[in-house]
């Protein structure tokens, strides 16, 4: 493992592998893809898979995609992406290079900052957290800090979106939950820029989905990854792989499963739509064993992040991974 600091782009990097290392990475995926295949729920994206010269059970939904399509749909995907801000002074510019942070998301209980009371978080909540956001200057795109607790959970991301959207400038991105309510969601953002045509140019809003280690792209992972795709919607697929759970216990092993699954999302997004908006997102860690949670802040996710990073770079891929 070596580190790197380039005055040029003031950026420091964690090279954990070189390129040769990162090949057999590359290799062992590949024949994860193509031997052992993925679980694929969706009638949809069977087919679609299916259309592209891959390898369909349909009884068992499992779909092995031959190297080809796989590297076709890594070139195909772009290499830099624009997050707009509702201000153009707060985009950010994903690419080879360049380095921005966000908040933590997904926040399950707050700290009420008037009373002291540990509670569940409020829509409230997720407004004053992307007034802050807006606020602070070292924060570049809006997480949903918190969910709101207090409205219907059927049309949660649409609460989600308008209290980040109503209170930031910066870019803001969602889990939109299934295909009608991304829909909804493209609306909305479409209302706010003035069109969908200026949506496109200047996405204020994103989507994350995420695979169900191990090996999975469940109905509604496969719905959004889809839709965003169709919708020309920014899509951060991330794995959530828990090294001694869900994926291996090795680094290297937990890498080529964590690969396996975004690029099998990577692939069903570029065949859905040729050159549609994606990045490869990781929040993948090491499995607490003692307590059987995912370990956040620690060694292990940081040393797993940094690879991650340096794997989506060999790519030529924008990369989210968590940082703990």
């Amino acid at each position: 493992m070596t580190a790197n600091f380039n005055k040029q782009h003031q950026r420091f990097s964690l090279n954990s592998f070189d390129d040769d290392q990162l090949y057999e990475i590359h290799l062992a995926t590949l024949a994860v893809l193509e031997k052992t295949g993925i679980f694929v729920e969706t009638q949809e994206a069977l087919e679609i898979f299916g259309g592209a010269g891959a390898e369909v059970d349909h009884d068992k939904k499992i779909v092995k995609i031959p190297p080809y399509v796989v590297d076709d749909a890594i070139r195909s995907a772009p290499s830099k992406i624009v997050l707009a801000g509702r201000r153009p002074e707060n985009d950010t510019v994903l690419e080879t290079g360049r380095v921005h942070f966000t908040n933590f998301s997904e926040g399950v209980e707050v700290v009420d900052p008037y009373t002291g009371e540990q509670r569940s978080p409020t829509k409230a909540d997720l407004a004053r957290a992307a007034t802050l956001v807006d606020y602070l200057s070292d924060i570049d795109v809006c997480e949903k800090a918190v969910g709101a607790g207090d409205v219907p959970r059927e049309v949660a991301p649409l609460h989600n979106a308008e209290a980040m959207l109503t209170n930031t400038t910066k870019h803001c991105c969602v889990g939109p939950g299934n295909r009608l309510l991304l829909n909804k969601l493209v609306n909305m953002a479409a209302a706010i820029v003035g069109g969908f045509k200026k949506l496109k140019k200047r996405p204020i809003l994103s989507f994350t989905t995420c695979p169900v280690s191990p090996l999975q792209l469940i109905k509604e992972c496969c719905e959004i990854i889809i839709e965003s795709a169709r919708t020309g919607s920014v899509i951060n697929i991330l794995s959530m792989a828990m090294a001694g759970g869900t994926s291996p216990a090795t680094l290297a092993g937990t890498l080529v499963t964590h690969n396996a699954e975004v690029l099998g999302g990577i692939t069903l997004n570029q065949l859905a739509s040729k050159g549609a908006p994606v990045i490869y997102g990781s929040s993948t860690t090491a499995m607490d064993l003692k307590l059987g949670t995912a370990s956040v802040g620690t060694p292990e996710c940081a040393i797993i992040s940094a690879a991650v990073a340096r794997l989506a770079r060999y790519y030529a891929l924008p990369s989210y991974v968590a940082g703990g």
